[in-house]
């Protein structure tokens, strides 16, 4: 009997950690033209044109540009170089450094197993990582050795705060606060990734014991709460971040190009990330981080904010699934009612931003924005990367835009908002 109640349970366990089936079975993203899907294709020729011109101007050194519409790619192309100085060019197939865009990813693994039942949203995050269990706020700042006191938060950091930039926490070295960039950097906190043999549960703790910006809950600041997530969901699943997002998201949809240190066979496919010197693109330099990272190093770092690595086709799938209300190819990933939580406001008026809001995971285009011209329609979600990434994914009109580049610098790039512009006045039905 004790045998049957032993297997019983371990046989739970796999069911309700298992990808689950869905009776909707949307087919995986492929290729069609734009006529069928109700794009102009003289107006695609036009985002064409100004990519190609941006490359032959010298403003960016090459991009990979995706349109998907109704589940179809519709536009597919990549531009310029990969590596300017090696004469590389640039391929459909380049994996790009995607850093924030990470987040999206971290939180949604988040949002799975809180579909488990594991948690609340408004659990306090020292129910599962005790070390955070006193917050203290900063309160004075001695800048001439980085000495400071604090004082007692009024409440803890929870689940919520850390999903949407409202705990508290800083980001180390791109800190708007330069007092908490000297914080931070005595600390030793590891910003965004890193080639150093350290793990995410490291640097957590160590963050943990460090002053916050404000009360938790009581204001928008971009911090390092999504890697506090990505160490969550170790203690919660009992699984490695990698493993878990490989085995639970990566590999049932399909996102064979997506990790945080590539294997062997594809690292010649990585772009460099460069920078402007004159007239001429060059390799960025090690600076507070080794540019190198996810082809060098200890590979022990799982950056839940800023650390995987990616293509615009793998990219694009995983935004496909939300534009399927959390499916795809029979793969439900997240509940439909889940999604729709994902995109509400969560944060009210604290981001500072009227035509969007910020939800759990995502930027998203409120009415006003609509009105405004260019975002796309209500409720179209979007973010970007350090690294000059952009991605965006229109639930009306049932679009997916994704323009992959990858320099750091001074750089006169105004791609960006014209491919997003140019993409939505291209509808043509």
């Amino acid at each position: 009997m004790k045998n049957r109640i032993a297997f019983l349970f371990i046989l739970s366990s796999v069911i309700l950690q298992a990808q689950t089936r869905s009776i909707q079975s949307s087919s995986p993203l492929s290729e069609a033209s734009p006529i069928d899907e109700g794009m102009s294709p003289e107006r695609l020729e036009r985002i064409d044109l100004m990519l190609d011109q941006a490359v032959g101007k010298n403003n960016i050194p090459g991009a990979v540009a995706l349109i998907a519409r109704n589940g179809k790619i519709i536009f597919h192309k990549a531009y310029g170089m990969a590596d300017n100085t090696s004469n590389k060019d640039m391929e459909k197939n380049t994996i790009f450094r995607i850093a924030s865009q990470t987040k999206a990813i971290t939180s949604t693994a988040v949002m799975m197993l809180w579909e488990e039942g594991k948690f609340r949203l408004d659990d306090p995050i020292s129910m599962y990582i005790p070390d955070f269990g006193k917050a203290e706020i900063l309160d004075s700042f001695n800048e001439r050795d980085s000495t400071y006191t604090t004082k007692p938060a009024e409440n803890q950091i929870t689940i919520r705060h850390l999903l949407t930039h409202t705990s508290g926490l800083g980001y180390g070295v791109i800190d708007g606060d330069e007092r908490f960039q000297k914080i931070y950097a005595k600390a030793g906190i590891t910003d965004l990734f890193t080639t150093k043999n350290i793990s995410i549960g490291e640097s957590v703790k160590k963050l943990s014991k460090l002053p916050l910006h404000h009360n938790p809950g009581e204001a928008f600041v971009y911090s390092e709460g999504l890697d506090v997530l990505g160490y969550f969901i170790e203690v919660v699943s009992g699984m490695p971040f990698d493993e878990f997002l490989r085995e639970r998201l990566f590999d049932p949809l399909g996102m064979d190009d997506t990790w945080f240190y590539l294997p062997n066979e594809k690292e010649n496919r990585l772009v460099t990330v460069q920078q402007k010197k004159g007239s001429k693109w060059e390799e960025y330099p090690v600076t507070f981080y080794d540019p190198d990272y996810p082809i060098k190093g200890a590979k022990r770092f799982f950056s839940g904010g800023a650390g995987l690595s990616s293509t615009a086709k793998d990219y694009a799938t995983f935004l496909q699934m939300y534009l399927n209300h959390g499916e795809l190819n029979g793969k439900r990933i997240l509940s439909r009612t889940t999604v729709r939580s994902i995109m509400g406001n969560q944060t009210g008026d604290l981001w500072g931003d009227d035509i969007k809001h910020y939800g759990l995971a995502f930027g998203v285009v409120t009415p006003k924005g609509q009105d405004h011209g260019g975002e796309g329609s209500v409720g179209t979600f979007d973010w970007g990367g350090y690294f000059n990434t952009q991605y965006f994914a229109d639930p009306q009109e049932k679009i997916i835009g994704i323009l992959m580049k990858q320099t750091r610098g001074p750089v006169d790039d105004q791609t960006g908002w014209k491919f997003r512009q140019m993409v939505f006045v291209a509808v043509d039905d």
